[in-house]
């Protein structure tokens, strides 16, 4: 298991988005990684300011320099709360692409951001802009929003034991190293409605039932066995029903401040980025979200 060098936090500067920094500043105390805070002025903001302001007015250059302290204050405050080394990085465009072209620049690990904002992040994953910016960046993305009162105690990772299925529990280790790790396996009988209507009978059904579940628990334990899990750094959580709503309901019913998913996989996670999956659980999780982007097992 490597651990994290390189942190991305961006903000914008809004008390959701300084959660998400200081979350991303007790990450890397504890890697003891390098954490660059990201501050876009978007251009469009700009373009709007001009007509009142001037191209190159002083009161536009005023506006740079006054967010450029902000930034480095937080920062500042940061290092000096969280014992992290806090560099800065306050760029002008496109937000998401500037973002997604910081996190190469500096080869993050990881990519740090709130879930609700003041400005460019206030809806940023309710819809579009999520998908593209999580498209644009093959960097594992944390999306914080709860208050980092403490590290991260216990985290879900739903796998469906496709290639991916490893990778999910590796980066949940590096994100999280100290946490107890509840493996999620969502289960259902194949063409359950199509063998009623066929008329099989309940106990077959239920037959089937109890035969799926049982391969998902040994495939579990076999998963976390080629993981090098040891019995008391993980729990096994094998259900029965729709992966997006097992996801939710079993984030509070194990008790964790964590879930990690991924984009790729052969059932619930195939179309994760775009599809039902990564929406619901941004929407109704409680806890943070950490997003694996990579597109190789």
């Amino acid at each position: 298991m490597t651990h994290l060098k390189n942190i991305l936090a961006a903000t914008d500067l809004s008390s959701p988005s300084r959660q998400a920094a200081d979350r991303a500043a007790r990450l890397a105390h504890t890697a003891r990684a390098r954490l660059r805070l990201v501050h876009a002025l978007s251009a469009g903001t700009l373009a709007r300011l001009q007509p009142m302001l001037g191209l190159g007015s002083a009161l536009e250059q005023t506006l740079v320099e006054q967010t450029g302290q902000a930034l480095a204050e937080m920062a500042t405050e940061l290092g000096a709360a969280r014992g992290a080394t806090v560099e800065t990085a306050l760029v002008q465009g496109a937000v998401l692409d500037e973002i997604a072209r910081q996190a190469e620049d500096m080869d993050a690990d990881l990519v740090v951001l709130g879930a609700r904002g003041a400005g460019f992040m206030r809806h940023l994953l309710l819809g579009a802009t999520s998908e593209r910016l999580l498209c644009l960046t093959t960097r594992p993305m944390l999306v914080v929003k709860q208050r980092a009162h403490e590290a991260y105690r216990r985290v879900l990772v739903p796998v469906d034991f496709s290639p991916w299925s490893a990778s999910l529990i590796d980066l949940a280790r590096r994100v999280a190293p100290g946490a107890h790790l509840v493996l999620l396996a969502a289960y259902d009988v194949p063409f359950e409605g199509k063998l009623r209507f066929a008329g099989v009978e309940d106990t077959a059904i239920e037959q089937y039932r109890v035969q799926a579940q049982h391969a998902a628990t040994q495939q579990l334990q076999a998963l976390a066995g080629s993981a090098n899990l040891q019995p008391e750094d993980w729990t096994p959580c094998v259900v029965r029903g729709e992966p997006s709503l097992a996801i939710v309901e079993q984030e509070q019913e194990c008790d964790c401040d964590l879930i990690v998913i991924g984009k790729h996989g052969q059932n619930m996670a195939q179309e994760l980025l775009l599809g039902s999956v990564t929406k619901h659980v941004l929407a109704e999780s409680t806890g943070d979200v950490l997003v694996s982007t990579a597109t190789q097992a």
